[in-house]
């Protein structure tokens, strides 16, 4: 089974968040960046199908030089090589300039049998990127991948939804997007951290996958952020006394907040 896994590197959401003046993009240099857990937890997946049945572990990232961090933490887990579009025109790209991008990425993997994805990052957290990407790809998507397992040609998945749960087959190659529920990732050990300073990263830019520049990044882009303000400071709370009327006053602030 050759798994390609789709990774990215996000700010840490301990740490303060927000976007540049000068475009409104993310500030990525105001926070420290990490591979996003969703993204630990499709490999962890992809890792476990890989012991199982043998194969490959192809992590693919787009983003700029420093996430190579992100993708060295993955090769560390245990994947196997990765693929890394780092170039500075994607600047600003949104998401359907980035399912574009990415859907290139995964065509420089050969012989693939199913990209596993998070079902959305925490940074920009369309949620939209695995769908395009299958799309982009004709590929069957499963979302919401809360367990998945194999019968020979078929992937099957249990779905988790606000409805309830629900199991989905499809055939490979698949596009599956997991869940924080599908595992709980390992650490990478000290051989695995000095084995992934070894295994293969191939960093490439959207030349190299036949994009012209001028289709991706700020410029480009189909969505735009017109403008943007800090969050509040947080205000006091307010002070119920209990004289006897404590209940009521709680209900009528509930109300009013319009929480009940």
């Amino acid at each position: 089974m050759n798994i390609v896994v789709l990774v990215k590197q996000v700010p840490d959401t301990w740490s303060e968040r927000k976007l540049t003046d000068a475009d409104h993009t993310l500030d990525r240099e105001a926070a420290d960046a990490v591979l996003d857990e969703i993204n630990e937890r499709a490999v962890e997946e992809a890792l476990r199908i890989k012991e199982a049945q043998g194969g490959e572990v192809t992590v693919v990232s787009m983003g700029p030089d420093r996430a190579t961090d992100a993708i060295r933490k993955a090769l560390s887990m245990g994947a196997d090589k990765a693929v890394h579009v780092s170039d500075e025109a994607l600047h600003g790209s949104d998401a359907v300039q980035t399912a574009r991008v990415l859907a290139k990425a995964i065509g420089t993997v050969e012989g693939y049998d199913l990209i596993l994805a998070g079902n959305e990052a925490t940074d920009g957290r369309a949620g939209a990127v695995p769908a395009m990407i299958a799309e982009l790809l004709g590929l069957p998507q499963l979302t919401q991948a809360r367990k998945v397992s194999f019968d020979g040609s078929t992937v099957t998945v249990e779905r988790e939804t606000e409805e309830g749960l629900t199991t989905v087959q499809a055939s490979l190659p698949a596009v599956v997007s997991v869940t924080e529920k599908i595992n709980e990732p390992r650490y990478p050990s000290f051989k695995g951290i000095m084995a992934a300073k070894k295994k293969p990263v191939n960093t490439v830019t959207v030349a190299d996958l036949g994009i012209d520049a001028g289709e991706v990044g700020l410029a480009g882009a189909l969505t735009t952020v017109l403008e943007a303000a800090p969050k509040p400071p947080r205000t006091a709370g307010e002070r119920v006394e209990d004289d006897g009327t404590g209940g009521t006053k709680i209900a009528e602030y509930l109300v009013g907040q319009k929480l009940i």
